[in-house]
């Protein structure tokens, strides 16, 4: 199946499903969240679709915490804003051509089943550098104290890691 985007940050940008969504994923990639679950405890401020979002299912939405003027922290689970400027990461080269919003953008599309062998890997090993981010909590927070480092558990549920469990 071909998807065809026409949003903010793409015209005509076309990419093909070519694995069931939320399935095939490489055996090293085992997030906590799919993409709905994310948008549903709030994540980036409830900006990150903020332009549209109809290349994805409509019911990842239905409880999405969304923003219509901007990021707003208090969206996010942990009310706190533990993002940087989607500038920022294009000055460090982190952002793919073809995900032009970044790591969570080529995750909704990877759990929905398209594949970039070269990107994918890449992106994976960003996701796996992240649980370093567990080891700290691990280390300074008692296990289910929600209030000890809740930029670190921000940031971990920005990348589909589940903080709630630590």
């Amino acid at each position: 199946m071909k998807i065809i985007v026409n949003d903010a940050f793409q015209k005509n940008y076309i990419y093909e499903l070519v694995m069931p969504a939320g399935k095939g994923f490489d055996p090293e990639f085992e997030p906590d969240l799919s993409p709905r679950e994310m948008l549903e405890l709030g994540v980036f401020g409830g900006a990150y679709f903020s332009d549209g979002h109809e290349e994805f299912p409509a019911d990842w939405f239905l409880h999405a915490k969304l923003s219509a003027t901007g990021p707003d922290p208090n969206l996010n689970y942990f009310k706190v804003s533990a993002s940087q400027p989607l500038a920022v990461w294009q000055a460090k080269g982190w952002i793919y051509p073809d995900d032009p919003r970044g790591w969570f953008q080529w995750y909704c599309r990877y759990y929905m089943g398209r594949r970039v062998p070269a990107e994918d890997a890449r992106q994976i090993k960003r996701w796996k550098a992240i649980r370093r981010h567990i080891g700290a909590i691990a280390k300074h927070c008692r296990p289910g104290d929600m209030t000890c480092r809740p930029k670190q558990r921000q940031a971990l549920l920005h990348w589909a890691y589940d903080s709630r469990r630590m």
